[in-house]
């Protein structure tokens, strides 16, 4: 009999736990959401087998591109240092964006009106599992579909490191593996910029969330040969992507 009234008495205690949960905005019940511009790798490590892969040889045929920069070009990117250089580390990151990082993907030009292929800025994206939940905008996605997004191919994040959320890189895995589920794809591209210093990142899906990825080494955007490789990388990954569309 006393076990009986123990079992009951119990079982009130949780009814009113959750009823004061309830009250408190805690929906016990609720899928879990996870922000790309929040989510750290500790968060990432728990929603997905995630791991870095050091072999950099993946980068060989993207870096190792045969693309020639012409004059034209080469005195656009050494203009661009020239205005810029004393100041990257200063600005803000609307600062950061307008003045050195889009002049660069305008140059590039990934809009092709033929393909229907275009770059959106902060682009909201969600991939929603019976687990949890990943939304929230995308810095820089170049993506089929015109008026709309419908097919991302390539990501960049963080024009500016944020003092409170400072490692954009799990920002943008996060991102990268919404798009490989989004698109049923093994492999895509990204990168990240911190002030004026960029990587490259690949995501390779291995399995049902389990992922390895790998992260390039970093090219200072305020050296002209860090630039200039930098820009053939960009292009090289338009190039590609106006190909796939193709296919």
């Amino acid at each position: 009999m006393n076990s009986e009234i123990e079992l009951k008495l119990l079982k009130e205690i949780e009814e009113l736990r959750k009823e004061v949960n309830l009250l408190k905005g805690k929906d016990e019940n609720k899928i879990p959401t996870y922000q790309y511009s929040k989510i750290r790798d500790t968060e990432l490590k728990k929603l997905f087998e995630i791991e870095k892969n050091l072999d950099k040889q993946i980068f060989f045929k993207w870096f190792n591109n045969q693309i020639e920069i012409v004059n034209e070009v080469e005195v656009f990117l050494n203009d661009l240092i020239a205005e810029n250089e004393s100041l990257v580390e200063t600005y803000s990151e609307e600062d950061l964006k307008v003045n050195f990082i889009v002049p660069i993907l305008n140059k590039i030009k990934f809009k092709s009106f033929d393909k229907k292929v275009r770059d959106f800025y902060e682009l909201s994206m969600t991939y929603k599992t019976s687990q949890f939940i990943l939304n929230g905008t995308c810095d820089f996605v170049v993506s089929e579909g015109l008026v709309e997004s419908k097919k991302p191919y390539f990501f960049i994040q963080e024009f500016k490191r944020h003092e409170e959320y400072g490692n954009p890189r799990p920002q943008l895995l996060a991102e990268l593996i919404t798009a490989v589920e989004l698109n049923d794809w093994k492999f895509i591209k990204g990168a990240y910029i911190t002030g004026g210093h960029w990587h490259f990142a690949i995501l390779e899906k291995l399995e049902r969330h389990k992922y390895q990825y790998f992260i390039s080494q970093n090219f200072d955007s305020t050296k002209i040969e860090d630039l200039k490789a930098i820009y053939k990388n960009l292009l090289f990954v338009k190039n590609e992507i106006l190909a796939m569309v193709d296919t």
